[in-house]
Formats: structure tokens, C-alpha cells, sequence
């Protein structure tokens, strides 16, 4: 038996590995106390997400999210890890004319229904996601509430 005790990384430490693992497909935007800001090349993220899991113990995914900004979409994602309270935020662009990112859901079992939020809400779609489909509003429903284009009715 070990007396080792395990050291997870600090937001620094984390910063330098992802950019050197994967070197030219994110961009670190910043660094705080307990958060390592990342953006992150859509086509790598659930590479980035399996190896924040396996090899810089973030064990979670607090939050999956969309955010419209009218030109392009974003796909945010908020993983926790639990021995050091640091969080990564990666945020992965998406064109508005293909509006398609890799589940993460078989990393996250709990990412499931931040994935299907995310698609009811904006119409993003998660590609190998096992059951996307809509949670509070009818299938028959064609509308994605949270986008900006979407118009309350009686609005011009």
C-alpha cells in the first residue's frame, strides 16, 4: 500500500497539456484560480472530452450548452473535476448551415440530457447521441425556442 496522495493538475498544468496533446486544435483562451477557458476545433471534441476524462480526472460534465450568435452557434461544455474543484470550459464553434458536433454522451452517461436540451432548444444536433430526440416540447414542434432568429408571437 502506497501513502501516495493524488495531485490532480492545476489550471496551468492543464492548459500546457491539452495544448501540447493537442497541439493546433484548441486555443486557450485563458486561465483563472480554478478554470482553464478553452476553444475547442468541433471536429476534436470528444477526443479532448475522453482525454480530459482519462487523463486529467474530470469525471464530470457539469453543463452542456448552446449560445446563438446570430453569425455561427456554440456548443459549451463545463467539465468538473472533483479532487481540485477546477473546471474546463470548452466552447466549440458551429456553422449556422451545419449545425453538427460528435455525443459526448458515451463519455458522460449524465451528458445525455444536456445533449438533448441543447437540441430541442437550438436545433444543434449531437451525431451517435442514442436517443435525441425533443424532452418538454412535441415532436411535431419545428421550432428551436433559444435561437435569436425565433420570434414570440405578436412580435414583427
Amino acid at each position: 500500500m502506497t501513502d501516495e496522495v493524488f495531485q490532480a493538475p492545476s489550471p496551468q498544468e492543464i492548459s500546457d497539456l491539452l495544448q501540447c496533446k493537442f497541439s493546433g486544435k484548441v486555443e486557450i483562451k485563458g486561465t483563472e484560480e480554478r478554470r482553464v477557458y478553452v476553444k475547442v476545433d468541433r471536429d476534436f471534441i470528444h477526443d479532448i472530452c475522453m482525454y480530459s476524462r482519462d487523463n486529467l480526472s474530470f469525471e464530470h460534465v457539469t453543463s452542456i450548452m448552446g449560445n446563438d450568435m446570430k453569425d455561427h452557434m456554440e456548443v459549451i461544455y463545463l467539465l468538473s473535476n472533483y479532487y481540485n474543484g477546477v473546471i474546463i470550459e470548452l466552447t466549440a464553434e458551429l456553422p449556422v448551415d451545419d449545425l453538427r458536433i460528435r455525443s459526448t454522451a458515451d463519455i458522460w452517461t449524465g451528458g445525455n440530457w444536456h445533449e438533448r436540451e441543447t437540441y430541442e432548444l437550438f436545433g444543434i444536433i449531437f451525431d451517435g447521441h442514442p436517443k435525441l430526440k425533443r424532452l418538454l416540447t412535441p415532436d411535431t414542434y419545428e421550432f428551436y425556442p433559444f435561437r435569436k432568429s425565433y420570434k414570440l408571437r405578436g412580435q414583427e
